[in-house]
């Protein structure tokens, strides 16, 4: 299993004496879901190293921010993230290595984990809770299986079924890499023919509430260039027709000022 010194190499920030503590308690989760084997390990590891920001970030910093005002009833964000009841956007904010957030995900994840979430949901950003909700998404995402074929395009698809995007890939990449390296995962060879194996499922129910939040603003971007757009239209209109009147404004005036011959 990971090594102290191997999960150092991976996260560099981390100290030594949050490394010590942490290492059994991830170890015992990654156990539970079967992260058991270097390439399973090196990407489960590498993509919460950039979530996580190196374990710094258990918790999601509240402000609150006008997104995270959004998680308030009554809002469509809100009502996506499952949060019903006055106060349940700072409740059920982001935690863990993950960030699950929403009163939904707590209830989801509490209860296939046996832990009540939503009468104490601050035991989702303890290490032992969250590397367990963490391990439980992955198994489920069918993450396992992704990693097991140890290639660029398998580590892309992870990152897809993570953020639903490829947001941040670069710094994912770079951990994966290094976790490779570190526990000795060998780039597999390509069968006959050439094609690998085609991607494995995973379970397209069980959402950490990124996937509503990104959704949420991917369709606020979209209301405000289209709103946005016939503004400029217009004003470049105004502006073209304002050009084309000096123009001709200018050559009248010159003709006029012509002396004649």
């Amino acid at each position: 299993m990971v090594t102290s010194q191997q999960l150092k190499s991976i996260m560099p920030r981390l100290s030594d004496t949050r490394s010590s503590d942490l290492l059994p308690l991830l170890t015992t989760a990654m156990t539970e879901f079967a992260i058991d084997t270097p390439a399973r390990a090196a990407a489960f590891l590498a993509q919460l190293a950039h979530e996580s920001g190196q374990f710094r970030f258990m918790e999601e910093i509240w402000g609150p921010t006008d997104a995270q005002r959004r998680y308030e009833p009554v809002t469509k964000l809100s009502q996506a993230l499952g949060n019903t009841e006055a106060g349940d956007g700072r409740r059920f904010k982001g935690r863990g290595p993950i960030q699950l957030t929403g009163r939904a995900n707590y209830h989801r994840f509490g209860t296939l984990l046996a832990v009540d979430l939503l009468a104490a949901p601050e035991r989702a950003s303890t290490p032992e809770v969250g590397f367990r909700i963490a391990g439980l998404f992955w198994s489920k995402k069918g993450l396992n299986q992704l990693a097991d074929l140890a290639t660029a395009e398998a580590f892309k698809e992870i990152t897809r079924r993570i953020n639903g995007g490829t947001n941040g890939l670069a710094d994912r990449q770079s951990f994966y890499a290094t976790a490779r390296t570190s526990l000795g995962v060998a780039t597999p060879p390509l069968p006959r023919g050439g094609s690998r194996a085609p991607m494995p499922a995973g379970d397209p129910g069980l959402d950490r509430g990124w996937e509503a939040i990104r959704a949420y603003r991917g369709r606020r971007a979209d209301a405000k260039a289209k709103r946005s757009t016939p503004k400029r239209q217009k004003a470049t209109s105004i502006r073209s027709r304002t050009r084309s009147t000096a123009r001709k404004t200018k050559s009248a005036r010159k003709r006029t000022a012509r002396p004649k011959r």
